[in-house]
């Protein structure tokens, strides 16, 4: 078919939903059929909106939760109109109407407008008819997460309103992230719609026994201010109040139905639709996911918006013109704040003749229980151990046959083995309730010639969601297969666009003389594609390498570190300048104040590192602040060598035992700035008392009676906590910092991409890394420092370099930055 002779069909929403709908069609050839153009408020490709909590918690980057690669619309030749919000349905001349003054025809339209944030009514919430207060989020999107994450960094106290899941997951994330934070729940239990009262009293412990203090049975009726519009706390309908300066409204969701309701379509508590997902007042408008209602169930899971997609699909394209969707089944397995849930059907039996077997142990935070009606399993409970969450939820889904001992459902007292659970799994059987990927789905990749579990998991999208059924799938293809799983190659490779590990990887740059990303691409990449998933981590590698000849090249740069600043939420930059050990002078105070003063700063903070950060700077006034500055770049934008936090050490603290701010501003002075798989934070502290946190840093320094020092590695202290393991202990800080550049040389040539040291060192093992890095068991250590030396020896500060713009467009303003890769608009 043509592309003149095919429909016209357009979808309102670039969501989960909608894009799911949109690649179904596809895979029924679609393609030949609809020229299709797709709308999306957001300025964004379709990215995985279960993941937000973990982009707020810190354990996922925001560049790793897009569902589609940024080229996938053009490839499949979508037209997206990314940051373009459809104002008006015409369902009679069949006209779309969009805020940028576009008009688009259409012959079939699919609304998938999902879900807003519900703010219930709180005076002084809201600063004016479309802003919240100054401090208050909501949590829906990438950018209520995005700003979250910026103002966590000058805020203190937390409040969270909501103790439904994203609520508790806001919570935790927060926390992560170093505020104090309380959970205000207006239920009398915690997750109360998932969850029984007994369930629900035991999260609230293990959530408190973490340290978020929650607060129940509380209506929220005001939110305080300053006299400057600033959030001070919340009130309470009884009279108590809470104080904070960051305040997130988790409330729940409402289906996004105006468009629908302007253009005349039914709406009772959604779209109303029938069983093919199709408005009930218009058969050329489709409906999926949270914004659809079908026979009187609104779902708010993954997992039902993706059967509606299938439907949907089928009878658009006329695959399978019965295909019908009949409502869904929905069960769930969670992380909430650090405490693993899971939840299926009935929370408990409704009639007479329902068993139900219950097991509480409230000091572990172990809570199950499982609803069993005529032999079949219609409800289960797990809080603190989910370990038979895998049988419980193909026995929930398929009807698999129940022990007659129940109590072996919810403990390994003789559960049938996994390899009998998954045989007896149906095909129909979903494994993967995020993306909808069902047991015959994995099979038939499996029987097409796909034996690795990344390899199904690629082709499927199963376990790409929350991650939790990734067990299962393994299992089923494991079962599938045979038992000839095969290792999927691409696992090892050191960016995901060059296929070699990263020794192999290093060896071939080396022996082929590649110097920049491009010339990698050229050489080493399938037919010379470039990945820009992969330029990052090349521009690392290759400087780590090559260090003064390496050539570096604009496009390869993520934004922080082609203008060698952080970007903000609102498109501005921060600037943070290198105080070394956390040492500075007043002349260095009084330019500071003279800079922020000059350029309007809207805020100067105090980092965890013992440095200033100036936000809110223009990328145009990038090179004059550095230059009014006369200050060398802290690095607090790169993948690099960042900081040394350091105490008072010996000069002035009593109990002092060593110079850590003079060793700690030697090790700053050699080491700054060099390129790394991930960012290193470093810390010397002059007694055991370790008050500059040396224990938790990438690599940290305590000094220890008898004037010697102990080397720790592999520390954390965000989100994720860790202890570092002890390297050594010195007699001097001429061997600290000899094994310090050692470590960091060893680090920096055989971590893996965004790899940070508390993943690596255990990875490694601290046995071997000591040999290597102190012993020198493998010869390795000459080369090591020879590599280091000639890295340190190429260093040069981006700062003084960047005055002069490397291109003509470097520091120019366009339209405002987000920091995430944006969809080209078609």
């Amino acid at each position: 078919m043509t592309a003149d002779a095919r429909r016209r069909l357009v979808v309102v929403g670039n969501g989960m939903a909608g894009i799911r709908a949109v690649e179904e069609i596809l895979a029924r050839g679609g393609s030949e059929s609809f020229d299709v153009t797709v709308f999306g408020d957001e300025p964004y490709g379709n990215y995985n909106r279960i993941l937000l909590s973990n982009v707020l918690a810190g354990s996922d980057d925001p560049s790793e939760i897009y569902l589609n690669e940024v080229d996938w619309y053009a490839e499949n030749g979508i037209t997206l109109r990314a940051g373009v919000r459809v104002v008006r349905v015409d369902p009679y001349a069949r006209i779309v109407h969009s805020d940028d003054g576009a008009a688009t025809r259409y012959d079939k339209l699919i609304l998938a407008t999902g879900s807003r944030s519900f703010f219930p009514p709180m005076a002084g919430l809201w600063a004016d008819d479309k802003n919240l207060t100054d401090g208050v989020f909501g949590f829906r999107t990438l950018d209520d997460c995005v700003g979250m994450i910026t103002e966590a960094a000058h805020r203190t106290k937390a409040v969270v309103i909501g103790g439904g899941l994203l609520g508790l997951e806001a919570a935790r994330g927060l926390q992560n992230r170093g505020l104090t934070v309380d959970v205000v729940h207006a239920g009398p239990t915690l997750m109360n719609a998932q969850l029984d009262d007994p369930a629900g009293v035991i999260l609230r412990s293990s959530v408190e026994g973490v340290g978020i203090r929650v607060h129940v049975d509380k209506r929220t009726t005001e939110v305080t201010t300053s006299d400057d519009g600033r959030l001070t706390g919340i009130v309470f309908a009884d009279g108590t109040s809470i104080d904070c300066d960051m305040l997130v409204v988790a409330t729940g969701i409402r289906p996004n139905v105006g468009l629908a309701q302007r253009a005349g379509l039914t709406v009772e508590r959604a779209i109303v639709v029938d069983d093919h997902m199709r408005s009930i007042d218009d058969d050329d408008v489709y409906v999926v996911g949270e914004c659809a209602q079908h026979r009187g169930q609104v779902y708010g899971l993954v997992a039902p918006l993706w059967e509606q997609a299938a439907v949907l699909a089928d009878h658009l394209t006329g695959a399978n013109t019965v295909a019908a969707y009949h409502g869904s089944r929905t069960a769930t397995k969670l992380k909430v704040a650090g405490v693993d849930v899971a939840s299926m059907g009935l929370k408990g039996p409704e009639l007479p003749d329902d068993e139900f077997v219950q097991f509480s142990e409230p000091r572990r935070g172990v809570y199950k229980t499982i609803v069993i009606r005529d032999g079949k399993l219609v409800g289960a409970t797990l809080v603190g151990d989910v370990s038979k969450v895998s049988f419980l939820t193909q026995a929930f889904d398929s009807g698999l046959p129940l022990p007659d001992e129940r109590v072996s459902m919810l403990f390994d007292i003789g559960t049938p083995a996994v390899a009998v659970g998954v045989s007896e799994l149906s095909d129909d059987s979903q494994v993967c309730n995020c993306n909808g990927v069902s047991k015959g789905a994995l099979v038939a990749c499996v029987r097409g010639g796909e034996t690795t579990v990344t390899g199904v998991m690629k082709a499927t999208k199963a376990g790409k969601g929350c991650g939790s059924c990734k067990q299962l799938v393994a299992q089923v293809v494991e079962w599938a297969a045979g038992g000839a799983v095969t290792e999927d190659p691409s696992a090892s490779w050191y960016v995901p666009g060059v296929p070699y590990d990263k020794p192999t990887l290093m060896t071939m740059i080396r022996e082929l003389q590649l110097h920049s990303v491009s010339s990698v691409f050229a050489a080493l990449a399938p037919d010379g594609k470039h990945d820009a998933g992969s330029k990052m981590g090349l521009a690392s590698l290759l400087e780590t390498m090559w260090a003064d000849e390496f050539v570096d090249e604009r496009d390869a740069r993520f934004v922080n570190d082609r203008v060698h600043a952080n970007i903000q939420r609102d498109g501005t930059f921060s600037v943070v300048p290198q105080m070394k050990g956390g040492v500075t002078d007043s002349h260095q105070l009084r330019t500071i104040a003279d800079v922020a003063d000059k350029y309007d700063v809207p805020m100067i903070k105090l980092t965890g590192g013992q440095r200033i950060d100036l936000l809110g700077i223009k990328k145009e006034d990038l090179p004059a602040v550095w230059a009014d500055l006369d200050m060398p770049s802290g690095f607090a934008y790169g993948k690099s060598f960042r900081t040394v936090k350091t105490c008072v050490g010996s000069d002035f603290c009593r109990f002092g035992v060593g110079d850590s701010t003079a060793l700690g501003i030697a090790i700053e002075e050699r080491f700054q700035g060099l390129a790394s798989p991930a960012k290193m934070k470093l810390a010397v502290t002059g007694c055991p008392r370790n008050c500059a946190e040396a224990l938790c840093k990438d690599l940290g320094v305590v000094a220890v009676d008898g004037g010697r020092w102990e080397i720790y590695v592999g520390g954390a202290a965000g989100a994720h906590i860790r202890k570092g393991d002890l390297l050594a202990t010195v007699d001097d800080g001429a061997e600290v910092m000899a094994l310090t550049g050692r470590f960091l040389q060893y680090y920096r040539e055989s971590a893996n991409w965004l790899e940070r040291t508390y993943a690596w060192v255990p990875r490694v093992g601290i046995e071997h890394i000591r040999s290597v890095v102190v012993d020198d068991a493998d010869g390795l250590a000459a080369q090591l420092d020879a590599n280091m030396a000639k890295s340190v020896a190429a260093y040069r500060d981006p700062w003084l370099d960047g005055r002069e713009p490397a291109s003509e467009g470097q520091f120019r303003s366009s339209l405002p930055l987000l920091p995430l890769p944006q969809v080209p608009v078609r």
